[in-house]
């Protein structure tokens, strides 16, 4: 049986990118998903307090995380991420810090998602 993993990621815009990187993220799952990489679970998507974008959502597997790393697609996809924001750690967020971090949550209009064909699926 294949375990999915749920992750949290932070992404903080680089100054004057962040309509740009909410870009990005509105079609990160959709492109995770469309690859076999990412399950069907709708992410959760949220900004912080200093303009972090917060992503919440679940790998299909721990093989499914590899399997990114090396897919063409997704690859170009991080390395555009990578143009406009810098991968920060939760505890930077100044609202992590507290119990009950609260966040604004963001409605992107996802795009609809494709199912893979169970073949190429990362399991």
């Amino acid at each position: 049986m294949t375990i999915p993993r749920i992750v949290v990621a932070a992404y903080r815009p680089k100054p004057g990118k962040a309509e740009v990187l909410l870009a990005e993220v509105r079609d990160h799952h959709h492109l995770l998903r469309s690859e076999g990489l990412a399950t069907d679970r709708k992410p959760v998507i949220m900004r912080a307090e200093d303009g972090t974008i917060i992503e919440i959502f679940e790998w299909a597997s721990p093989a499914a995380i590899d399997e990114a790393h090396e897919n063409p697609r997704v690859q170009a996809m991080w390395a555009r991420f990578e143009g406009v924001c810098d991968y920060v750690p939760l505890n930077t967020i100044r609202e992590s810090a507290q119990p009950f971090a609260g966040f604004e949550p963001l409605d992107l209009h996802l795009a609809p998602i494709i199912q893979p064909d169970p073949d190429h699926r990362a399991e």
